[in-house]
């Protein structure tokens, strides 16, 4: 009898075991002014060149040894100074834990360069994390110790600040902060959803060229124009209610990433463009 449970144990224990394993790092660095502590892995765990790495940062707090939730940070990786990929705009974690894919065009050493400015919503002075990572030989990770910054000509003339060209200029204008749910829900969407894969991550390289020329401009007149401000607001509520379908799905692929964005897009051009299209030809059909 209790052989059986013994044996029931055992098979418990290889079953669920895999589940709370934890994250084999490739380094766990702080900051350079120790305010946390960064793990940086890379999948695979030898980056190559001939396919896309996916970096997987956990932000950590050196008090418990826990993922810090809500961070906002930015990623750049440079090699022999000259920008690889990056800087994304600042951009907010929920969970403390992302994944960013990186196609490495050239073997030998690269910079991965993370820069974190916010910690459960409250602005702090930039701190950074720097790490080697050697492409096409054995991964191998140290530390830059000095405190350089981010923007410096070491890091490839790379400037990452939390300017609000990082944010979500017109969601911040129309909720009035950059802490509404709506702004942090948009931020959510694009750090743990969009970025996640490679297409995602281009997709967004292109749609903030355009974004951010008009923008501002926009954001601009809604601080000036409380009506403007509202009919903005009743504007893009479909457009974040299509967003929030994106919550209830797994996308752990690049076709998924695809197959998804598409339908996102196509029912956005519907809701916009073909539903009120089709009102408009109705009404004008009843009046003759």
């Amino acid at each position: 009898m209790y052989s059986k449970h013994i044996f029931t144990l055992i098979i418990l224990v290889m079953v669920i075991s895999p589940v709370f394993a934890q994250v084999e790092y490739l380094d766990v660095l702080p900051s350079n002014k120790g305010t946390l502590n960064v793990g940086l892995a890379t999948i695979p765990t030898n980056p190559t060149t001939k396919e896309i790495t996916t970096l997987k940062i956990d932000f950590i707090n050196p008090k418990n040894e826990k993922i810090q939730e809500h961070i906002d940070y930015t990623v750049a990786v440079t090699k022999d100074g000259d920008p690889i990929f990056g800087p994304i705009p600042l951009t907010h974690t929920s969970t403390g834990s992302v994944k960013i894919p990186v196609e490495f065009q050239k073997d030998g050493e690269h910079q991965v360069i993370i820069a974190i400015e916010g910690i459960l919503f409250q602005p702090i002075p930039q701190e950074t994390v720097l790490f080697n990572v050697l492409v096409g030989e054995p991964s191998s990770i140290t530390q830059q110790q000095d405190e350089v910054p981010i923007s410096e000509k070491s890091n490839g003339g790379l400037e990452i600040s939390g300017s609000e060209s990082g944010g979500c200029l017109i969601a911040t204008a129309t909720f009035g902060s950059e802490l509404a749910p709506q702004v942090q829900f948009l931020r959510e969407i694009r750090d743990n959803t969009v970025l996640s894969t490679a297409s995602g991550t281009s997709f967004m390289t292109a749609f903030n060229a355009f974004y951010y020329s008009f923008s501002p401009a926009v954001a601009d007149i809604e601080r000036q124009n409380p009506v403007f401000k509202e009919t903005v607001k009743v504007a893009i509520t479909p457009l974040l209610s299509s967003l929030s379908l994106l919550q209830y799905v797994d996308i752990d692929s690049e076709t998924e990433m695809l197959g998804y964005g598409i339908g996102i897009i196509l029912l956005n051009f519907g809701m916009y463009f073909v539903a009120p299209a089709l009102i408009i030809f109705k009404l004008k059909n009843r009046k003759q």
